[in-house]
């Protein structure tokens, strides 16, 4: 019980953290300069994005925020089916949720506006991003990671029991 309890006060952190770095950029950086901070790692460039990931569904704002909600709607069902019995999938769809919240909470308050600041030296082509962005990375890499390896236990379990049948009908 200890761990769903940290992991959602964990997602409360992340996305007070979120909203509060999106305040300290908007107030102290200047739009589309970049200022060094981990030299050849990641640097902060404040921009904004008015679309979804690299950029797609740029300038509607509602149709991201439907889509959002619904993504949040199967997160709390997968959380509900999954994440009760699985500490792991908890914590997976709990940083998914609260990312997903504080970028929502951008688009709603800020003119359909999400406010990006970490840029990423070592790979150019990546987009700016924000905590938020990461905390939704995170989370749904953990999914990944979940499915793919609750894949392969099922796919050996079978093989496994398939196996104990044809040497039982021998």
């Amino acid at each position: 019980m200890f761990s769903y309890i940290l992991a959602i006060f964990c997602g409360f952190a992340i996305l007070a953290f979120d909203q509060f770095t999106k305040y300290l950029v908007v107030n102290n950086l200047q739009f589309n300069v970049q200022t060094d901070f981990l030299n050849g790692l990641i640097n902060f460039k404040y921009r904004t994005n008015t679309g979804a990931a690299w950029g797609v569904f740029e300038d509607y704002t509602w149709l991201i925020l439907s889509l959002s909600a619904i993504l949040m709607i199967v997160c709390f069902t997968l959380l509900l089916k999954l994440g009760r019995n699985n500490k792991f999938v908890f914590w997976a769809v709990t940083f998914v949720i609260f990312g997903g919240l504080g970028n929502m909470i951008d688009r709603v308050f800020r003119d359909g506006k999400v406010v990006d600041f970490l840029q990423f030296d070592f790979w150019q082509s990546f987009p700016v991003f924000n905590i938020a962005d990461c905390s939704i990375v995170l989370g749904a890499s953990l999914l990944i990671v979940y499915f793919v390896y609750d894949s392969i236990k099922d796919a050996k379990a079978k093989r496994r029991a398939l196996y104990q049948a044809n040497q039982n009908n021998e």
